[in-house]
């Protein structure tokens, strides 16, 4: 039998240890001598080769689904500075551009007068406004617009 292991790993492209034979029909196997013969047996099912082991990505895809919700991002997991992982530059760039193009909207629609509009401009590149709703806030409280 060790002969008709050997031959159909080489039939089937895989290690002798893998191979199955069907125990009811180790009579039919054993007079196998060629990998013709084999490649018979294995065409009736016969003799056949157990599945591959490989590594289970169950552990890595939980890991992959915590990291989409935000988690796993401590400091034991960080390896760049602050900087690095989220660049305080373009986060400021993306911050007073949005709250340019809204005091210009704001302009555009008559909202503001060339004053109050050079003021905001103003107090938003010296970093007064922390986003777009405090600039909301702040005209509210000077009595330019109404919720």
């Amino acid at each position: 039998m060790k002969v008709q292991k050997r031959l159909a790993g080489l039939v089937l492209k895989c290690s002798p240890n893998r191979i199955v034979f069907k125990a009811d029909k180790l009579d039919e196997i054993k007079e196998a001598i060629t990998k013709h013969d084999i490649k018979v047996l294995t065409g009736k099912k016969l003799i056949t080769s157990k599945q591959k082991k490989g590594v289970s990505r169950a552990r890595a895809n939980k890991i992959q689904v915590q990291k989409r919700k935000g988690r796993r991002q401590g400091h034991g997991s960080r390896k760049g500075k602050a900087n690095a992982r989220a660049n305080t530059k373009d986060a400021w760039i993306a911050k007073i551009r949005k709250q340019r193009d809204f005091i210009k909207h704001l302009y555009d629609k008559k909202h503001l007068d060339t004053e109050m509009h050079r003021d905001l401009y103003r107090k938003s590149k010296g970093g007064f406004f922390r986003n777009q709703r405090h600039i909301k806030l702040y005209l509210e409280e000077k009595g330019v617009f109404k919720k």
